[in-house]
């Protein structure tokens, strides 16, 4: 068996912070969180539950955290075009990391990029629900 290479979720959100520095105005950067929200690996209907929707959000989010201490894989969406984007954002740092990993990263790219002072309240509120859900479970796990 071949191993794969660790997950670098600091190496994620610096190319993150590297990605959003090419677009200096903030509609580009809203535009570039709903193109990332578009690439998402689309949930089935039948996956789309209530024990699977992500209260503290005030558009809809679908969030599956699944593995052990070792790996943690998170899939998630939400019928919001920014939430998405968001999604697919704390998607690329923390998925493939381990428990431990995503108990001691913090989303540093979040006041990097400028998201912390351009979300609205609710957006943000919805941001920090997710987070917490993913840190919870991996929390659960140590």
């Amino acid at each position: 068996m071949i191993d794969q290479p660790a997950h670098d979720p600091v190496a994620v959100q610096d190319e993150i912070i590297s990605s959003f520095s090419l677009f200096p105005e903030w509609l580009d950067r809203y535009q570039y969180l709903i193109d990332l929200g578009r690439k998402l690996s689309p949930l089935e209907e039948s996956e789309k539950t209530d024990d699977k929707l992500l209260a503290g959000c005030q558009s809809q989010v679908w969030l599956y955290l699944e593995g052990d201490a070792d790996r943690v894989t998170i899939r998630a969406n939400s019928d919001a075009a920014i939430v998405s984007g968001l999604i697919a954002l704390l998607i690329s740092v923390y998925s493939g990391c381990s428990a431990q990993q995503i108990a001691d990263t913090e989303p540093y790219f979040i006041r990097d990029i400028g998201l912390s002072d351009h979300l609205s309240p609710t957006r943000a509120n919805g941001l920090h629900a997710m987070l917490n859900a993913i840190k919870g479970y991996a929390q659960s796990l140590l």
